[in-house]
């Protein structure tokens, strides 16, 4: 009687059979799946911070998918797929943060559900984003460029007043992460916080309003 008890359970209930096991996220044509992320490197921690410098000269040359896998990974990977945790701490585990990612290639989405990339355009906006930064000619040349955006009502429902402080806290938790990640890959990097927040906004698709562009990292090849 136990055994057909626990049957039924298994096909009516098959969760309850392996609570352990985390829902598969489905298939989605319209994303590139990215390479599974390394965790384990030749660098440790310790020479990345030492070696950290901005690097502003980078060689014409792209960023494989594997380091891309690993610096999208590094700053918003889920780390613990049981609860859904990610690379860097938020206040309340609310993740207020998007990533998006601008290659010759066109403009991307980073999904860390499913570790995959989200197109917003086929277009290569690099230009585009250097003349946003104030005329900095580097973003453009950069193999990659990420973009951390927030959509600050995902923190300030829970709390209020003091959401932006602490996703301005993420963000640059978010950042330095790239920075130590692109060291450890060999890649040159640089903090931009000079931008048009509205032609910024309009280049990786936002509205400017509820979800908003908050720090650009230029990663490439060093010169």
């Amino acid at each position: 009687m136990r055994t057909m008890c626990l049957l039924v359970l298994c096909l009516v209930f098959p969760a309850a059979c392996n609570p352990a096991e985390e829902p598969s996220v489905p298939d989605n044509p319209a994303r590139r799946k990215l390479p599974p992320p390394f965790s384990t490197g030749t660098m440790s921690v310790e020479e990345a911070i030492r070696a950290r410098r901005s690097i502003r000269s980078f060689a014409d040359q792209p960023l494989t998918d594997e380091a891309l896998s690993q610096l999208l990974f590094s700053a918003q990977g889920i780390t613990e797929p049981r609860r859904g945790l990610r690379a860097v701490p938020s206040a309340g585990a609310t993740y207020p943060l998007d990533l998006y990612l601008l290659t010759a290639d066109g403009v991307f989405r980073y999904i860390p559900a499913d570790h995959t990339l989200e197109s917003v355009s086929t277009a290569d906006r690099r230009k585009e984003l250097a003349a946003a930064c104030l005329g900095q000619s580097f973003v453009a040349r950069a193999g990659a460029v990420f973009a951390i955006a927030a959509v600050p009502a995902r923190t300030s429902r829970r709390y209020g007043g003091r959401a932006m402080m602490y996703i301005h806290m993420e963000a640059g938790h978010a950042a330095q992460n790239l920075h130590l990640q692109a060291v450890a890959l060999k890649l040159g990097s640089v903090p931009v916080g000079a931008f048009d927040d509205a032609a910024v906004a309009r280049i990786l698709g936002l509205d400017g309003v509820n979800t908003i562009p908050l720090y650009i990292v230029p990663v490439g090849v060093p010169q």
